[in-house]
């Protein structure tokens, strides 16, 4: 599936209705918008982004954020901020898919990328 063209769009449906682990939804020159589902017992992988600030904005399910030296628990109706240069985390300690969408500036992932699993986004 390719990217959205429309410039508003029912962010919160489409992340409860994403299965899979990375889809880039849209990406402009200094932001990009991506879909993200972690399955139960799963994580996106600890990680750190140099030159980018990201937001996570949780819409399903419940998991534990890891963000620098700290762990929060997460769930519906929350938001992480990870500022450039800090080692995070999140996993899906629920039951059923951890969903969210999240924002990176500027943008992280090549426009269009669409990965089913963990597994897939880290083979390439």
């Amino acid at each position: 599936m390719s990217e959205v063209q429309e410039l508003t769009v029912p962010v919160v449906a489409l992340a409860r209705d994403n299965d899979q682990f990375r889809r880039v939804l849209w990406t402009g020159e200094n932001a990009q918008l991506v879909l993200m589902a972690i399955p139960e017992g799963g994580e996106i992988g600890g990680e750190v982004h140099e030159g980018h600030d990201q937001l996570l904005y949780f819409v399903e399910g419940t998991g534990v954020a890891k963000i620098g030296d700290v762990e929060a628990a997460v769930a519906a109706g929350d938001v992480s901020i990870v500022p450039s240069g800090t080692f995070h985390n999140f996993r899906n300690t629920g039951s059923g898919m951890l969903k969210l969408f999240t924002t990176y500036s500027p943008p992280e992932h090549d426009a269009g990328t669409e990965q089913s699993t963990k597994a897939e986004a880290d083979a390439g």
